[in-house]
This record gives structure tokens, C-alpha cells and sequence, in this order.
């Protein structure tokens, strides 16, 4: 994962991504990766399963 940390809380996901960093233009070039879990992943040891990107388009 880039730049996503995960935690849970009784039966509540809490999702920390630090959006002042990026990690450079995605493969189309279209826009810039803020974060992502790239494809989708386990839920901290539990059933449910979370995919996530987090972009900007470029200035």
C-alpha cells in the first residue's frame, strides 16, 4: 500500500492518507497518485476486503 493506514475501531475502518504527498503520475498519465491500496486487500485480518485510489488531476 502507498501512503493508507488502516485501523479499526469495534466494528468502525479508519482510513489515514496523508494528502500533501504524492507518488507521481499514474500509468496513463492523466493523473497524479495521491494513495492507493493498489488492487484490493484484506481489511486488517477480518473477511472484508477494501480497494482504494486516491488521485488529483495535475495542475
Amino acid at each position: 500500500m502507498k501512503n493508507i493506514e488502516m485501523t479499526v475501531e469495534g466494528e468502525t475502518l479508519i482510513i489515514k492518507v496523508d494528502l500533501s504527498k504524492d507518488f507521481g503520475p499514474s500509468k496513463s498519465g492523466k493523473t497524479i497518485i495521491i494513495a492507493s491500496t493498489e488492487g484490493n486487500v484484506p481489511v486488517l485480518e477480518r473477511d472484508e476486503k477494501i480497494g482504494l485510489n486516491i488521485y488529483r488531476y495535475p495542475d
